[in-house]
């Protein structure tokens, strides 16, 4: 099953992960099945933000109870990588939990999405196809 996407909520990831450079940009991808209906820009708590990310527990907490009690889906997470490279990294794949969550992942002009999968460390990610409208 392919993704949908605006090509309004891709250029505000864009413009996010422009404005944190070197650090890299992360946040939640929100929606319904099959649509990403907005994203949400998040502080990145890690401990070298320059080469990876950590979305902050608190605002990824807040999405989940807020879909609990009937907001968008968490259908995944974006992030940045400033060195331009738009595929996951071996940190990316050791991260990831294979919960089937769509990672979209900005370098340099280029954006992919992932869909994170129960496959190997080194081939946890899939190539997800999307459609921006």
């Amino acid at each position: 099953m392919g993704v949908t996407i605006s090509r309004s909520i891709l250029d505000g990831m864009k413009k996010a992960s422009a404005a944190a450079v070197p650090r890299e940009a992360c946040g939640l991808l929100l929606g319904t099945e099959g649509e990403i209906e907005r994203f949400t820009e998040c502080a990145n708590v890690s401990d070298a933000p320059e080469i990876r990310f950590e979305i902050d527990p608190a605002a990824l907490f807040a999405a989940l109870r807020a879909e609990r009690a009937g907001g968008p889906a968490l259908l995944g997470y974006w992030h940045s990588h400033p060195s331009g490279n738009a595929t996951p990294s071996r940190t990316d794949a050791a991260m990831a939990a294979p919960d089937g969550k769509l990672w979209v992942i900005l370098g340099g002009e280029d954006v992919t999405c992932w869909r994170a999968g129960a496959a190997g460390l080194w081939d946890r990610f899939a190539a997800q196809a999307w459609t921006v409208v």
